[in-house]
């Protein structure tokens, strides 16, 4: 069974970022153990190594920054949970080195601050929340909108911090290094105000965006170990395995794997809509009013595929937004965000006194509201593994990675059913990584027709965010 929170929290409190070069000196060290070993069980690793292109492009960034000349803010892919030791890597390594070939002196230990979602904490723990204040992270919370105590700190520290800032413009990870999820303002609106605040304060600093492209790809193609996985899940889902080593199986690997991935997705998709469908009938919708309901039912029509999964994540979204009494406006992502802050409302009371102080009957119906909201929590959880998915992504190119990044997808939803609230991740064999350091973007030149009216404010900001997703995406095509 899914776990849930059975009893009511304390609020969630902001975490000031407290930097301490001492702490970030004691990570830089011990970061070829964390690349390579798994310490958490949601942190996969296994990463062999770690190749930068156009590092050049920051080297020059510090110095300027370092010479008050710019003030700079990162936009890098968000890809996995390992993204964050990506960075340290190429701040700790690939830019110190950089320099130090070209002569250039930089500030040691070379870091960022960076911005970092405030449940994070809740699923990872508080030594992990004391850890990120300390190596100079400050937290948001994505559904609170305006998150104004965390905008108003991220503004402070790209105006004002010791360190570039770092922020993923996607949000949360989408599990696919060749697609690029729904990108979000904020990068762009953080340019804005700090050019902005630098302009009213009469410095001359100009401010840019680098957007950095990540990608994960595994040294060695391990079919064989991709199909023992498919077969775990094939067993969990209900599906007979298919029989890949018998004598009269002459299929190649590759196209072997594929095919039973579609085999396994079609499950999942035609359960759970059973799922909903039973338990949840007053959240669906009639048949004459599903427009794929006369279309193929299979993985291999990506159309109709695409569409039931899209209907699917709906139900499951909608199944949540009801029970807060939420609208449901905007994309999945958004409304993603709305449940997870209304459900935090009703778990991490603000509205109440210290908690020792409750009555047990009062206490008795706060964890009974609570467990109640991480009960309907959950549809949008499963939901949200699979916003950034359609069946084109994986029929346009099926890699192995591609073939394993939509096989451990399905791992996750699986284990989250079966109750495990931080899915180990199965490894497929080691990783390496892809950095790509694409040219800065400037902002100051784009400042005068931000400052216009809002109307075109709010188009100067969509803009930048185009040409931050559509520098992302070269980085996608080399």
């Amino acid at each position: 069974m899914p776990q849930t929170v059975r009893h009511v929290q304390r609020s969630l409190k902001f975490i000031p970022a407290a930097y301490n070069p001492w702490v970030m000196r004691v990570i830089h060290w011990l970061l070829p153990i964390f690349l390579r070993i798994r310490l958490r069980s949601w942190l996969p690793a296994g990463i062999d190594r770690i190749e930068v292109s156009g590092v050049d492009h920051l080297v020059d960034l510090y110095q300027q920054f370092e010479s008050h000349q710019a003030r700079f803010l990162m936009a890098p892919r968000h890809v996995e949970v390992d993204d964050p030791l990506s960075g340290l890597y190429l701040c700790s390594r690939a830019v110190a080195q950089a320099a130090k070939k070209r002569g250039i002196q930089l500030k040691q230990p070379v870091h960022i601050h960076f911005v970092y979602e405030r449940g994070m904490t809740i699923w990872a723990g508080k030594l992990v929340g004391w850890l990120l204040s300390h190596i100079g992270g400050t937290p948001i919370r994505r559904g609170r909108k305006p998150d104004w105590v965390g905008l108003k700190a991220a503004k402070k520290l790209m105006l004002e911090g010791d360190m570039p800032l770092v922020v993923a413009p996607e949000g949360a990870t989408n599990g696919h290094s060749e697609r690029i999820g729904p990108l979000e303002p904020g990068v762009a609106q953080l340019g804005f105000w700090c050019a902005e605040d630098l302009q009213k304060a009469g410095r001359p600093e100009t401010v840019f965006i680098v957007p950095v492209g990540i990608r994960y790809r595994y040294e060695q193609n391990n079919w064989p170990r991709l199909a023992t996985l498919l077969t775990r899940l094939e067993k969990q889902s209900g599906l007979v395995p298919l029989d890949s080593e018998s004598s009269e199986h002459t299929t190649p690997p590759d196209k072997d794997c594929y095919l039973r991935i579609l085999r396994l997705g079609e499950r999942l998709i035609e359960t759970m809509e059973g799922f909903y469908k039973r338990c949840y009938p007053q959240k669906i919708e009639s048949a004459a009013a599903n427009p794929t309901a006369n279309q193929p039912e299979t993985f291999t029509h990506p159309e109709a595929c695409t569409q039931r999964l899209h209907t699917l994540l709906n139900k499951a979204l909608r199944v949540s937004e009801q029970f807060f009494n939420l609208k449901g406006n905007g994309t999945f992502v958004d409304r993603a965000r709305q449940i997870e802050e209304a459900s935090w409302n009703y778990i991490y009371r603000e509205d109440l006194p210290e908690l020792d102080q409750l009555s047990p009957l009062e206490r008795g119906l706060a964890d009974w509201a609570a467990q109640e909201a991480s009960l309907r929590e959950l549809h949008m959880r499963i939901a949200e593994s699979f916003v950034a998915v359609d069946a084109h992504y994986l029929k346009e190119k099926p890699s192995f990675e591609r073939c394993a990044e939509m096989t451990l997808l399905m791992s996750d939803l699986l284990a989250r059913l079966d109750g495990e609230k931080l899915p180990g991740r199965p490894r497929l064999g080691l990783r390496w990584v892809q950095m790509t350091v694409q040219p800065p973007i400037e902002v100051n030149s784009r400042l005068a027709a931000y400052q216009t009216n809002r109307r075109s404010g709010r188009q100067a900001v969509s803009d930048l965010t185009e040409d931050i997703r559509a520098s992302l995406e070269e980085t996608i095509e080399r």
